[in-house]
């Protein structure tokens, strides 16, 4: 087999009839179950959950016939299943470990695995170096890859009551039954996750892309702006108090005022501590957010006096394992990724969706009302993120000057100080930063950018795309 088989940011994902077929997917299950048996406790078992896309219930048969013929017990979701809600199946039943099929929010032709340990937050390099190089034998030796499922060793689970009940634990439901919300699952896996619970606890919800489609409606299953543009309009049209949204996976969420506009993944993160610090009055906590992540994160954590931020670099498998490690409050990503104290450390769109829910219903004001309150605790902070096209040649040239040689001032801002857990982060006077990093797919570099206001923020834009040029 000439194939590449790597575990990226997030576990393996490839064209599916290319790269991923089910002899490809055979090798990965078995490297999985290599690494499992190396651990104690894997007689426990694994958890393997599937997302919306074509041929996934598939592809989990027979990711358990490998397990399986490898003495590993496994539990297959009964329906396509959120990776949240697979993960937490960990938790709840006491397991070894999750697989996970899924391609998150790339298009539909995609496909992808990811495995997650029993500390139930993405896995680590080590694991995942370790998972490759089983991986590499694999392919070396495709006669070491067992396929002869036992059907004894196998099980089909339904996880929703038991992460619904850990969801009565989070949440005040009381709350959330005075509520009018529109869902758009995006025709993905979320769908009976967030409107279900919703209804379940006697909230009014109107759900629209709310059926299975493999294709995503000829669209990505990413709740971005454009993609959010009718559930902005049911919003308005319904009166709803907000829209929610989630990912492929439903481990990313996007969320809609009441007037139909998007609020940023960086803005729910800062009103999930907010509405926390308020909910919780903790006397000390933690909070950990990643590099590209916004600061008014510090601001409100500084107004507390009592917060610890923790910085990462990019991927939730840090912010994760710091949370694991820390017992934060809040653990967040600019992406789309967010988690809190009680639940697992792995980002969930549900638990996302339903904490503005419920943060709604029990402050009595709408999102923007809510950021409102919250810029006069801790200033206005704008940010944005543009991709600056640069040849594969010049990217690293570039890196290295930012890395070796940053300016001295941009826009007329003294840099103080850089960092570099990942990429080049210039934090400026004011409060303000830059973080450059470079694609690892693409000739292009990231560029993250922070302001207290507009100007400052589009001279900051300006400036970079001059340096990188």
């Amino acid at each position: 087999m000439n194939v590449s088989i790597k575990f990226g940011t997030d576990g393996w994902r490839a064209v599916m009839a290319r790269e991923f077929t089910f002899d490809n997917v055979a090798v990965v299950a078995q490297a999985i179950a290599n690494y499992v048996k190396s651990r104690n406790g894997w007689e426990r078992g694994v958890v393997i959950g599937y997302d919306a896309r074509l041929l996934s219930d598939l592809f989990a048969d027979l990711i358990a016939d490998v397990l399986t013929a490898n003495g590993i017990p496994a539990l297959v979701t009964d329906r396509d299943t959120p990776t949240p809600v697979t993960v937490y199946t960990i938790r709840a039943k006491g397991l070894a470990g999750a697989v996970m099929l899924t391609a998150s929010h790339n298009p539909p032709q995609y496909n992808g695995i990811k495995f997650i340990p029993e500390t139930c937050h993405p896995a680590l390099p080590e694991t995942t170096d370790a998972i490759e190089e089983q991986i590499a034998y694999c392919l070396q030796n495709p006669t070491s890859v067992k396929r002869d499922g036992k059907p004894s060793l196998k099980q089909t689970v339904d996880p929703r009551p038991d992460y619904f009940a850990h969801l009565h634990q989070l949440l005040d439901t009381r709350a959330l039954a005075g509520l009018k919300v529109v869902y758009d699952p995006l025709y993905a896996t979320g769908r009976g996750y967030v409107d279900g619970f919703l209804r379940e606890v006697g909230a009014q919800v109107e759900t629209i892309k709310g059926e299975r489609n493999p294709a995503f409606g000829g669209s990505l299953p990413d709740p971005n702006p454009q993609n959010l543009q009718l559930l902005g309009e049911r919003v308005r049209a319904t009166g709803a108090h907000l829209g929610l949204s989630t990912d492929g996976d439903a481990d990313r969420f996007g969320v809609v005022d009441a007037d139909g506009e998007m609020i940023t993944a960086n803005q729910v993160i800062v009103l999930t501590l907010w509405y926390l610090l308020h909910k919780l009055k903790p006397g000390e906590g933690h909070v950990v957010r990643t590099v590209a992540t916004t600061h008014q994160i510090d601001a409100l954590a500084r107004s507390y006096g009592s917060i610890t931020v923790h910085e990462t670099p990019v991927g939730f498998k840090w912010v994760g394992s710091t949370m694991a490690r820390t017992g934060a409050l809040v653990g967040g990503e600019e992406s789309g990724g967010l988690s809190v104290i009680g639940h697992i450390p792995e980002k969930d769109g549900i638990l996302a969706d339903l904490l503005m829910a419920e943060m709604v219903a029990k402050e009595g004001v709408t999102l923007k009302q809510a950021l409102a309150q919250l810029a006069q605790q801790t200033g206005e902070y704008r940010t944005q993120r543009i991709d600056l096209h640069v040849d594969e040649a010049r990217k690293g040239e570039l890196m290295r000057r930012f890395r070796e040689e940053p300016p001295a001032s941009l826009n007329g801002l003294h840099v103080v100080s850089t960092n570099s857990i990942d990429g080049v982060k210039l934090l400026l006077e004011d409060d303000a930063w830059v973080l450059v990093r470079p694609s690892g797919t693409e000739p292009l570099i990231r560029c993250y950018i922070e302001a207290h206001d507009e100007e400052v923020l589009n001279g900051l834009k300006a400036a970079m795309q001059k340096l990188v040029g």
